[in-house]
Formats: C-alpha cells, structure tokens, sequence
C-alpha cells in the first residue's frame, strides 16, 4: 500500500500557486486531509475511502461531510494529473447523499433599526472622549455591515485602499480572492464613515486596516460579534444575532424590494446565482406571511 499522504504538501502548494486558493482555505485544506489519514494512513483504496465518508457522515453534518469529501475529490484529482495514482477511486463509490435544506436566518428591520439606534445612543451618553471614540467605531462597523452585505472576515480585512468615500465605494476581496465593489448611497452611513475615517486615520495608518481595535491593529471577527451582542443586549432583543446574518438580511430585504437577483448576485460576491437563489425562499416566507394577514379576500365573508 502506498502512503499517499507524503503528497499533501505538494497538493497545497499546487492550490495556491495554480487556484490562488486563499490562506484560511488552504488551512482548511491541510486541516481535512490530515483528519483523513489520521483514519486511513495514507490508503486511498475504495475500501477506506468508503469506511472514511461513512465516519464522516456518523461525525459531520451533511454540508461539512460535502465540504470534507470535495477537499479529497481535489485531492485525487491532483494526484491522477500528476501521474501518481492510476486510476480515480471515487469512480465506483456513491458519495452523494441529501443535504437538509437549511434557510438563511435573518434579523427583522425592527430589529435591525434597535441596534443601530441603541449603538447612537449610547454615544449620546459617552462620558469622555475616548468612549465616545469606541462608541463611533461600533457605529461604523454596524452600518458597514448593513451597508454592504460583506462577511465579517470580508469586512475585517478592509484597508484604506479599499475605502473610497469621495465616490461612495467599499471595494471587497471575497473568496477566491473575487474583487467587487459595493456603493454606499445613504447619507447617514456615508458621514459616520467619514467620521470614522477622519478620528481613526492615525490608527488606520499604523494598522494598514480599516477598522481598528483599542490596541490600534486589526479588529478581530470575534471582537465584531462581541460589539453585535452588546447593542443587542442593549435594545433588549433576545435573540443571539451572527455578523453573518446581517449579510442574509441585507440580500433577503433587497430582494423583498424587487431588487433583481442578479444584482443581488453580485453584490453578495456569489460565484453562482444558485447560492444567491435560497434568498428567494426566504423571501418566499415573507410573501406568505404578508398574504396570509393582510390580503383583502380575508375581509370578504360569503
């Protein structure tokens, strides 16, 4: 048997010189191919590969098994490509399987509309200058968000190159590395950024990003969802709010507004409109709950 798993280096090196795959993605990549030859050893015979995908369903959920077994797909690709295995194991194996279909959660404009106006507030009760300052960034971070529909990984890598106030335009790096540039129009988010931008600069300079934490350097995700709890906590809604369903939110209220999915498309950063079109199911859910309360054949009683 031969101990594949000696070619893990060279498949990585290949993601990234050849795919320009992202560094967190080749983390990824390194993470799920030494899972699987913690298991096999290096075999990528039908037979491991099989008992592999079956501890994998027993562990995972679905969407992480798909995720686990593509990374291998990858792998074997390269490894026939390179000459280095003969023949595709998976040729003879049925890894497909159902994947629950799990609709993005949002957060309801209501609520939306809560925090902001509960982050405002607080910086209309700072007591000094430098709470005040915090109570500027949080504001910044949270209408960004809203602003753009861009992750919080997205967003937390902006930097001042990225940032075009003058022509109102956040210019993000998605994954794979995909560029595209989202326009701000509302008054209100442009002029806090500005605000923003101008108490900051010094700190943005020193970090090289455009959001900062309180030790000048790169705010962090998790500093993002701890700035999102506390305006919840604040406004008293007890629901637990993810960076990332700001960004469900803001593709499922612009599509409520009969924004065209394409568009939709392109400002989410999706490769394919497939992933964009489970907004539409959500959508869908509000298009029933309208019709169900409010359509006028309600009030006609025969």
């Amino acid at each position: 048997m031969k101990d594949l798993s000696i070619y893990t280096n060279d498949f990585i090196n290949y993601c990234r010189l050849h795919k320009g795959l992202s560094a967190k993605t080749l983390r990824a990549y390194s993470i799920d191919l030494n899972q699987l030859w913690e298991r096999t050893h290096g075999d990528l015979s039908k037979a491991s590969i099989c008992r592999y995908i079956s501890h994998l369903h027993k562990s995972y959920k679905p969407r992480t098994c798909r995720r686990k077994i593509a990374v291998i797909k990858a792998f074997v690709h390269f490894l026939l490509i390179d000459d280095i295995i003969d023949s595709n194991p998976f040729d003879k194996i049925d890894a497909s399987f159902r994947e629950p279909s799990l609709l993005p959660r949002t957060i309801p404009l209501n609520i939306i509309n809560g925090i902001l106006k509960a982050a405002y507030n607080e910086r209309k009760l700072a007591k000094n200058a430098y709470s005040d300052k915090m109570c500027l960034r949080d504001i910044a971070i949270l209408e960004m968000l809203f602003a753009t529909g861009a992750r919080v990984s997205e967003m937390c890598s902006l930097t001042p190159d990225d940032i075009d106030l003058e022509y109102h335009s956040v210019r993000i790096f998605g994954k794979g590395s995909r560029e595209r540039i989202v326009q701000i129009e509302n008054t209100d988010v442009l002029e806090i950024l500005r605000e923003y931008s101008s108490a900051f600069s010094s700190d943005i300079i020193f970090s090289g990003y455009f959001f900062v934490n309180r030790l000048h350097r790169r705010l962090s995700e998790q500093s993002v969802r701890e700035i999102i709890n506390k305006y919840a906590l604040l406004c008293r809604e007890d629901i637990h709010i993810t960076p990332h369903m700001f960004r469900h939110s803001f593709a499922t209220l612009l599509l409520e507004e009969d924004v065209d999915i394409r568009y939709i498309q392109r400002l989410l950063g999706h490769s394919s409109i497939t992933t964009t079109q489970i907004y539409t199911h959500v959508a869908m859910s509000k298009q029933r709950e309208i019709l169900s309360a409010k359509h006028p054949r309600n009030k006609i009683d025969i």
